[in-house]
């Protein structure tokens, strides 16, 4: 199995730097260059193409443990990612391989295979909807509404934050399902757009109040 290519010396990564109070900035992180180190054995080198910036990312900056460890000071900023496996020793994993797992906020990942998967090459689907759609935003869309809130034909679905991620894909899983689907967001261009592009049957813009701003 291949070791890491003599060209992959250095890697660029974003540090968690001090924890935030309210909204993150760009002085709760640092820029810094590290060493490649060689690969042990059972370990993957990972080209990162695709970062995904979630809501999530947040809460991982408290000083807290979640559902998920609290990131520690110093440590690369957790974060979804798609890549490329440059090299392996791993016979689980080989160079080219489309990979999604938890490589950070840099450039390249180096470590244990674990938590990996392999993406399947599907034709006319590109890699990056395995971030959406095909990823954890989709599936957050589809069960919940499908296992949890269990949306039958005929009754009207409300979507909050109607034009994010999920919202946006919950909605259009609505109107699939046979619901009235009414959105909220936060401007007129958004409310058109998921009423014309995406097919809500009304929206809200929840900052005008609702008797002035539904849509469609």
């Amino acid at each position: 199995m291949a070791t890491p290519a003599a060209s992959i010396e250095r890697n660029h990564q974003w540090l968690l730097a001090s924890r935030p109070q309210g909204r993150a900035t760009e002085a709760n992180f640092t820029w810094a260059e590290a060493l490649v180190p060689e690969l042990a054995e059972g370990q993957i080198l990972v080209r990162v193409i695709y970062l995904s910036l979630d809501p999530a990312n947040r809460i991982w900056m408290e000083p807290v443990d979640t559902y998920m460890p609290k990131i520690p000071l110093g440590a690369v900023m957790r974060g979804i990612t798609i890549g490329v496996v440059e090299a392996s020793r791993n016979p689980g994993y080989a160079p080219g391989d489309i990979v999604q797992g938890f490589g950070g906020w840099q450039e390249y990942y180096s470590g244990d295979a674990a938590g990996w998967n392999k993406l399947p090459r599907i034709p006319g689907v590109p890699v990056a909807a395995f971030l959406a759609t095909m990823g954890h935003i989709g599936f957050t869309a589809y069960f919940g509404l499908k296992d949890v809130a269990q949306i039958k034909p005929g009754e009207t679905l409300v979507v909050t934050a109607a034009a994010g991620a999920v919202g946006s894909i919950a909605g259009q899983i609505g109107k699939v399902t046979g619901c009235r689907v009414v959105g909220i967001a936060g401007s007129d261009e958004k409310c058109n757009w998921i009423t014309r592009d995406l097919g809500f049957d009304a929206a809200i813009n929840y900052k005008k109040g609702v008797c002035s701003s539904i849509c469609g």
